[in-house]
């Protein structure tokens, strides 16, 4: 397949890229800065906190599939997931490239956002301790990141596109191993954590899984 990967240099998005070339798809990295990317791929130069659509038109030319690993790496970068993903959106809907794959968060999908205010209070795959004690937690540290993750969430859902977004726990650096579980619309129970090479294994899989569309999927060991 012809692959654009967005954030190609980031802790999930290096694995996605160095997999994506070991697998022999045809890969296009969006990155700021070229010179950090794991595996030498002609890429388009773009910061997608200020760059516009058009910024990304080289990258899609005959994509099959968009996938993005967009999202704040401190508080100063709130926001960037939101605003790189509207501009990710407008240029696939001009380009006419349906698929993409997004990364989120587990805690994602009770959290409010404009475009859906009113979010259950509860994820149905997590337990009485992620309920009640470590996702409030987690929630208020991180206020900033996960508003920003809820309303990326909320565009790509009102997208028109062929969407399906990855909602990992807490990430690590150990090695892949290819053995995590799935959820289609939950968290996994029990699933505290998991590597992000296995995160990048897991955006890839969803591309040969047509079901996987219009879903959110929890992923962790």
């Amino acid at each position: 397949m012809k692959l654009t990967i967005v954030a190609a240099t980031g802790g999930i998005g290096a694995h996605l890229l160095r997999q994506s070339v070991a697998a022999g798809h045809d890969v296009t990295p969006v990155v700021r800065d070229p010179a950090k990317l794991p595996v030498p791929t002609p890429a388009v130069t773009a910061d997608l906190a200020t760059a516009g659509p058009d910024t990304l038109a080289p990258a899609l030319d005959g994509a099959d599939a968009v996938l993005s690993c967009l999202g704040p790496r401190s508080t100063a970068e709130a926001g960037v997931a939101s605003l790189g993903t509207r501009t990710i959106v407008t240029a696939m809907t001009a380009a006419g490239v349906r698929r993409l794959v997004v990364i989120s968060a587990a805690p994602i999908g009770t959290v409010p956002s404009p475009g859906r205010p009113n979010p259950p209070k509860h994820d149905p795959g997590d337990g009485f301790l992620m309920r009640h004690v470590a996702a409030p937690l987690v929630k208020a540290i991180l206020r900033a990141h996960y508003a920003d993750l809820a309303e990326m969430e909320a565009l790509v859902a009102g997208s028109g596109l062929d969407w399906t977004v990855v909602r990992p726990p807490r990430l690590t650096d150990r090695p892949g191993t290819g053995a995590y579980r799935t959820a289609r619309g939950r968290n996994l129970r029990g699933g505290r954590i998991i590597a992000r090479a296995d995160v990048a294994h897991g955006m890839l899989r969803v591309l040969d899984q047509p079901d996987t569309i219009g879903q959110t999927i929890g992923i962790a060991y």
